[in-house]
């Protein structure tokens, strides 16, 4: 199960500050990168739940 960010990013940081392997990048929104470790603490970080499941 792997994560990614939608559109409905706000850039807010959030999910990147909560991340324990430093996986998510900073670009137009917010990206998940192959380091992910598929813990799920960004999607219970994101204030507007632009976090999903693939």
């Amino acid at each position: 199960m792997a994560y990614k960010i939608t559109d409905e990013c706000l850039a807010c940081g959030a999910c990147a500050g909560d991340c324990p392997v430093g996986a998510i990048q900073e670009g137009d929104i917010f990206e998940i990168t192959d380091a992910c470790i598929e813990c799920g603490a960004c999607v219970e970080s994101c204030p507007v739940g632009a976090i999903i499941e693939e």
